[in-house]
């Protein structure tokens, strides 16, 4: 698969639980830091968006984890995101970055509320792609 950003992380000793591995809900939040520094990277604010009654939410999100990271293992976080109706997808890996072994991949969902309202298209995030 392409992918059209990347990232690299470390892995902070309190994210991972008694079997010395990344608890299962921090590669959410792995997830999460990636898209939105490729937002960032994109130029576009998700605090400037919302003083627009624009927001980003996640509608959807399926994981499916691999091989797991532990203690002080870097990472790299890859995504490329599409399109698809009114949804915006954003698919989703992490690597081991000593291996390249592949630990998690995502497919994130997401929809925009605009005023309060489902949004079919937001010119703003359209540019993202």
């Amino acid at each position: 698969m392409e992918y059209t950003f990347e990232n690299e992380d470390v892995v902070r000793d309190y994210e991972c639980d008694i079997q010395g591995i990344v608890n299962n809900a921090n590669y959410q939040h792995y997830l999460e830091h990636s898209r939105h520094l490729y937002v960032i990277n994109k130029g576009v604010s998700f605090s400037a968006l919302h003083e627009q009654e624009i927001d980003v939410v996640v509608a959807k999100l399926e994981m499916a984890f691999k091989t797991p990271l532990r203690p002080n293992d870097h990472y790299i976080s890859r995504l490329r995101v599409e399109k698809n109706g009114i949804r915006y997808e954003f698919h989703q890996a992490i690597f081991r970055k000593a291996d390249n072994q592949l630990c998690v991949t995502a497919k994130v969902t997401c929809v925009a509320i605009v005023n309060g309202k489902l949004a079919t298209s937001t010119p703003e995030l359209d540019e993202l792609l």
